[in-house]
Parts: C-alpha cells; sequence; structure tokens
C-alpha cells in the first residue's frame, strides 16, 4: 500500500530522541524553547509556544482572543472538525463560510457578503479561522482588511501550510492575522509524533496562551495576585490545561526543521510531476495562486464526473483495492451528525459539497519516489478505465 502520508524519519532524528531519553529532561527541560525559537526565526514569527496537538493550540488561541458564550466563531467546512470544535470547546457558536472552487479554501468574497448580512442582523463572529487547505494560504489580505472593516480576530489553520509562502513572507510570520498554528502530526510536513504550535506577535496573547497550555499556573511574580509565601511558591491565574509537548516531541522536530526546506522542495517537484503525468485525464488537478508558495501538504484531485463511466465511489474504492491508500479531505464539518444536530442542512455550502462529491487526495510525502508516483498514475487510469497510453 502507497499510502497518502507518510513521515521521513532518518537516524539523526533518532540519536535526537534517544539523546533526551538519557538526559535529566524528558519534559520541561531546554528542547522545547529551543524548538520554539527554531520555528520562530524561520517564519518571521515574535513568539513561538509548542503544545501537544494543533487542536490544543487553536483551543488556546480562541481562549487567548477572549472567545466566549455568546460568541461566533467562523470558518470552513472543507477541514478537520477541530478547526470548528474549538469554538464549541470556548462556549461559543460555529458557522461556516463556503469554499471558493479555484482554491478549495474559504472564499473572501462570500465571506464579505456574510459579514454584511451577519452585520444587519448583529450576530458577526468574534473569531475567523482560515484554514490554508493542502497548505495553499488563503486570501489573506482580503481577510485581514475585512477584518478591520468587521471587527474580528483572525486565527490562521497552517496545520498543512508549514515551509509555505504568502506574498512573499513565509506563513506563521503574523503579517495578517493574530495567531497561526502549525500541526506536527505524522503525516504532515514536519512531524514531532504528535504535537502543535502557536505563533504570534502579541507579547499579551504569546503570556495567556503560555498560561494556557500549562495549567494556568505562573511562577512568574508580576502574573501573581499576592506576594510568594517563598521560593517554592506558584499561583493558578487561570483555569489552564495539560497541553505541553514533551522533551522528546520537540528534540524530533528540532532534526525535521533542519530539512523543512528540502521537504518543500521535494513535493513541489512531485506536484510538477503529477501535473504533467495526470494532463490529459479527465481530472482537474490542483491551481495555485500565484501570490502563493504552497507547503502542498496534499495534492487533491477533482474528478470530471461528466467525463468518466464510473462514480466518485468506485473511482475511490478502485484506487484502495489496487494498493494506492487515497484519502477525501474532508467530509464538509456541517455535514457530521454532531454538527447536523445544530440544524446545519447538507447543501446550505453548495461549493463546498460539490467538493466533496469529486475530491481524492493522492499520495503526496517527500519520501514518494518517482516509480510510486507512475503507481499511483497507473492505477487512477485503471480506476477510470483509459488505456496505458492515454
Amino acid at each position: 500500500m502507497i499510502p497518502y502520508g507518510r513521515q521521513e524519519i532518518t537516524q539523526d532524528d533518532i540519536d535526537s530522541v534517544v539523546a533526551v531519553l538519557q538526559s535529566d529532561f524528558l519534559t520541561q527541560g531546554p528542547q522545547v524553547p529551543r524548538f520554539e525559537q527554531i520555528v520562530s526565526q524561520h517564519v518571521g514569527a515574535k513568539h513561538a509556544l509548542a503544545v501537544n496537538s494543533a487542536t490544543s493550540a487553536l483551543h488556546i488561541a480562541c481562549l487567548s482572543l477572549g472567545l466566549g458564550e455568546g460568541d461566533w466563531l467562523w470558518t470552513t467546512p472543507i477541514t478537520f472538525v477541530a478547526s470548528a470544535n474549538c469554538g464549541l470547546y470556548c462556549g461559543a457558536r460555529v458557522d461556516f463560510v463556503d469554499i471558493n472552487p479555484k482554491t478549495y479554501n474559504l472564499c473572501s468574497q462570500v465571506l464579505e457578503e456574510k459579514l454584511e448580512k451577519a452585520k444587519q442582523e448583529n450576530r458577526l463572529p468574534k473569531i475567523l479561522v482560515a484554514v490554508h487547505l493542502c497548505g495553499q494560504p488563503c486570501d489573506m489580505e482580503a481577510i485581514y482588511n475585512l477584518s478591520q472593516r468587521f471587527g474580528f480576530s483572525i486565527i490562521e489553520d497552517a496545520s498543512h501550510a508549514i515551509g509555505g509562502k504568502y506574498k512573499s513572507e513565509f506563513i506563521g510570520s503574523g503579517c495578517y492575522s493574530d495567531i497561526t498554528i502549525f500541526s506536527f502530526h505524522p503525516v504532515k510536513i514536519v512531524t514531532t509524533a504528535e504535537g502543535g504550535m502557536a505563533l504570534t506577535n502579541d507579547d499579551e496573547l504569546a503570556s495567556r496562551m503560555n498560561l494556557l497550555r500549562s495549567h494556568g499556573v505562573t511562577r512568574d511574580q508580576n502574573l501573581m495576585t499576592h506576594e510568594p509565601d517563598g521560593p517554592w511558591y506558584y499561583q493558578q491565574v487561570e483555569l489552564g490545561y495539560n497541553y505541553r509537548m514533551t522533551e522528546l516531541q520537540a528534540a524530533l522536530g528540532i532534526t525535521q526543521m533542519n530539512r523543512l526546506d528540502a521537504f518543500v522542495a521535494r513535493r513541489h517537484e512531485l506536484a510538477k510531476r503529477y501535473d504533467e503525468l495526470l494532463r490529459n485525464l479527465p481530472v482537474i488537478t490542483p491551481w495555485q495562486h500565484p501570490d502563493s508558495y504552497s507547503g502542498l501538504h496534499l495534492y487533491v484531485i477533482r474528478l470530471q464526473l461528466d467525463a468518466i463511466k464510473k462514480t466518485h465511489r468506485q473511482v475511490f474504492e478502485s484506487l484502495r483495492e489496487q494498493g494506492i491508500g487515497v484519502n477525501l479531505h474532508y467530509i464538509p464539518v456541517h455535514t457530521q451528525p454532531y454538527y447536523k444536530e445544530m440544524g446545519f442542512e447538507p447543501d446550505a455550502y453548495q461549493q463546498a459539497m460539490q467538493y466533496y462529491r469529486e475530491a481524492i487526495s493522492l499520495p503526496m510525502f517527500q519520501g514518494l519516489e518517482d516509480q510510486e508516483q507512475d503507481d499511483v498514475v497507473q492505477a487512477l487510469k485503471t480506476a477510470l478505465e483509459i488505456g496505458r497510453d492515454s
């Protein structure tokens, strides 16, 4: 089986983790701040806070921005459920903005129309989570300008996008948002096994997220409400969580970051090769905006169903049967049973639903060999009932 994604672990990665196992610190040692510094310097952000998952990072990002009961969080329906769930964790209500049919990201024009209507109804969002699907950034300049007009905060869910750029600036620099989130899950571009990170240029947001990731407990006298009893003293000043990253995870992340640029460059080579190999097939290949340099976490094709003899499901199952571990990113969040119970109608976001009926994620990871990629394309031709020489 050729998976849709796979981590790359080298001897350097292994040696780095083993060195931590042989050290004095398995958690709360020097590796986490070192990892944070490497990532923040790479992308050009002032603060980076490593946590145990991108979901945890989204949660504390929302809390630090003051999201709570009675507030609204908006995001795209084409994302993993965590991009929306983070709002529910805070007691807020969630709504969605339909996607752009070319980029598959949240559409800034649809967003503007929805904001105009929401302003009239007094239900503007407090936070917008802009998801950089597949690694391609959203139209962040337009979204930022709308945030200035309508008064909402922006979280970039860049779980797919580390190493990518928008308008020549690295994603994570915070030029157009309050907080950026990275994921380090094994299928992502850089892995720490499990893990995530929140980046910001705002000192106050960084301080609050730092508290929230570790029980709301501090030894910083500037944050305490009264004088400490002695050198052993700490205070809980927030209701926080145990979202810390371990030293082992950070050590793995450090060595992975050494290869980030090479990882993304190889993904671009593979994407260009896919584009050529799939040129004459009845599929739509990913379109890349000229203002962006995608991290290319995923390579999603859309089937031209009116030009083939198979259904979406038949093509997907045929690929799986041939040993190609395709996937579908993502099932629209608003169609999930938990969200349907909130009253969301399946066809409320038509572009998202059309995407869902056609999309398939082909294998895309830096270790994918050219021959394996050839095998993927041949399997797709077989699934589409197209001759070998087509």
